[in-house]
């Protein structure tokens, strides 16, 4: 199976590369268009990993390129989040159940709630069962969340405060569109997620976590492949 690896930005993408280069298996690079993809068999499956750098519009043309381009049947996101849950520590593990778009609205001109897509039943764009089932059997210890994604960085306490507002306990930048163009496609989607910064954390502290926090969703990611 052809499995479609969305990859945000180049500190994420370095777990996925240190273990390409630890493994057995020749690691090849292409180019489609501009966008760098690597090509990566593990477990029977080839994995297409590709980078898509911040935000949901790059998310979305890189997510869509995997699957028509690349012809993957699943596509599979790990990296980093911000809490918006002041609960929540740097290094806890999640995989996503639904993700709100937050910036998506509109309600206004049309008979869905804000942030509906009007194929979902409320705000949330949900996220495949069956892999949720597979990432919850593969490490229990595992938990759900919900995102709220939208095109900034989120630093401000009140900000966080409203996105938990909506239901959501992280927050990033891409998963809306991989979601999204996912659900459009009818293909299979999962993402999993660990905390860079915390609710009280801010850019600096995204920095200094977010390449040992990527590396242990990767770690997970890849268990989920290997029982696929």
């Amino acid at each position: 199976m052809k499995i479609g690896i969305m990859i945000a930005i180049k500190s994420e993408l370095e777990a996925f590369l240190k273990y390409a280069r630890e493994s057995d298996t020749p690691l090849r690079e292409e180019k489609v268009g501009n966008r760098p993809v690597w090509f990566l068999d593990v477990a029977g499956h080839t994995l297409l990993a590709m980078l898509s750098g911040y935000g949901e519009i790059d998310a979305a043309a890189a997510t869509q390129l995997l699957i028509t381009w690349g012809g993957c049947e699943v596509v599979l996101n790990f990296g980093v989040a911000g809490a918006l849950d002041p609960d929540l520590q740097v290094k806890d593990l999640f995989v996503v159940r639904r993700i709100c778009h937050y910036d998506y609205d509109v309600s206004p001109i049309d008979p869905v709630r804000k942030h509906q897509y009007e194929e979902f039943p409320d705000e949330f764009i949900p996220l495949d069962e069956g892999l949720i089932a597979l990432a919850r059997q593969v490490m229990p210890e595992l938990k759900e969340t919900s995102v709220a994604s939208g095109d900034r960085f989120v630093e401000d306490r009140e900000d966080k405060r409203k996105l938990a507002a909506l239901g959501c306990q992280l927050c990033d930048m891409e998963s809306a569109a991989i979601a999204r163009i996912c659900a459009v496609n009818g293909v299979r989607c999962l993402s999993i997620k660990c905390i860079s910064d915390t609710f009280d954390g801010n850019g600096g502290d995204f920095w200094t976590n977010v390449k040992h926090s990527a590396e242990l969703a990767f770690r997970v990611l890849l268990n989920l492949i290997k029982e696929l």
